[in-house]
């Protein structure tokens, strides 16, 4: 058995069998992190492995799939992020293990337990606010794909804290600078003339610009390899405070349009829409000629000539700039 040696925040040891290896998590210059609060539209699909992001199917967390915009050519793949219901405030956390080609930017396609827990799977859809997390404390590896050898080369970061920006790699015993690999969008790094027979050093970055140095990992093909080490934990934590975000203050607007009329009744189309720059939870009056006798994609209640309207939990709560249909029929 080898011992592991390492450095990083908080430095601990810990022990790789079979071969030698040296890891440090160091300082480097920031990349685009993710951080901060997205929002978007969740939705759910049936989900049993085989994803973008190539990764098994988990044991240990449920799972989603980012819209293709914050995909970001795979660096979401791995990563954690919290989802949160704004109709319900229902939270959970799910892991990124595949890419929603369709979805808008802020969406995210939860794996239908996933979306589960979070809202009835009657709704289909729903408003979503999420923020990516730190992941689980264990080791980080790597794994290289099938088929790769000293001549074509593909290497994947899995069990990683935190989203990975960047790989590099040398020769091990090479004082010689990294080379850089592209990323796939099947989220391995590729060298398409091969990394050589190995060993190798490892420099992998996180998009929180810390990074990872791995000496000594051999060419071993199928099997993940531990590394030892793990990012520090910089991003939130699971369960922790959102930041908080601002609220709306303007009311929804309306406006209405004829649907129907028949002389002793008619019926009314109307259009709620959010003016403010921040999700709102929308609520209308409109004035009404009559006794209103039945709604759709709405709560309505009537108080003399007055229809208070809100939103069933589908469509309740409006995106900033965001519209949404419902209407009603009266008798005169």
């Amino acid at each position: 058995m080898s011992v592991l040696s390492f450095k990083r925040l908080g430095g601990r040891g810990a022990q790789a069998m079979g071969w030698l290896l040296v890891a440090a998590a160091l300082p480097a210059v920031a990349q685009s992190s993710g951080e901060g609060v997205h929002a978007g539209r969740g939705t759910f699909y049936g989900y049993d492995g085989g994803g973008n992001c190539s990764l098994p199917m988990p044991s240990h967390v449920l799972t989603a799939a980012m819209n293709h915009t914050d995909y970001q050519g795979s660096q979401a793949c791995g990563a954690y992020i919290e989802v949160t219901n704004l109709n319900t405030a229902q939270t959970v956390l799910v892991r990124i293990d595949n890419r929603c080609p369709e979805c808008a930017p802020g969406d995210v396609d939860l794996a239908e337990p996933a979306f589960a827990q979070i809202s009835p799977l009657a709704a289909g859809e729903i408003p979503i606010r999420w923020r990516y997390v730190s992941g689980p404390d264990a080791q980080a590896a790597v794994v290289f794909k099938e088929g790769s050898s000293a001549w074509w080369s593909a290497v994947q970061v899995r069990n990683h804290r935190n989203p990975v920006a960047s790989l590099a790699y040398r020769a091990s015993g090479s004082t010689g600078d990294y080379t850089v690999l592209s990323r796939e969008m099947y989220n391995y790094f590729v060298a398409p003339g091969g990394m050589g027979p190995g060993p190798f050093d490892l420099k992998i970055t996180d998009t929180l610009g810390q990074v990872l140095e791995v000496s000594g990992v051999p060419l071993d093909v199928g099997p993940e390899i531990p590394l030892g080490a793990q990012f520090p934990a910089a991003l939130p934590a699971p369960g922790s405070a959102w930041p908080d975000q601002p609220t709306a203050s303007l009311p929804a607007t309306f406006s209405t349009q004829g649907n129907s009329d028949w002389g002793q009744g008619y019926c009314l189309d109307v259009t709620v829409a959010n003016p403010n720059a921040v999700p709102l939870n929308w609520s209308v009056h409109i004035p009404v000629e009559g006794t209103v006798y039945t709604a759709w994609n709405a709560q309505v209640s009537q108080t003399g000539a007055v229809l208070s309207a809100a939103g069933d939990p589908w469509n309740q709560t409006l995106q900033a700039g965001a519209t949404a249909q419902f209407g009603f029929c009266a008798n005169r």
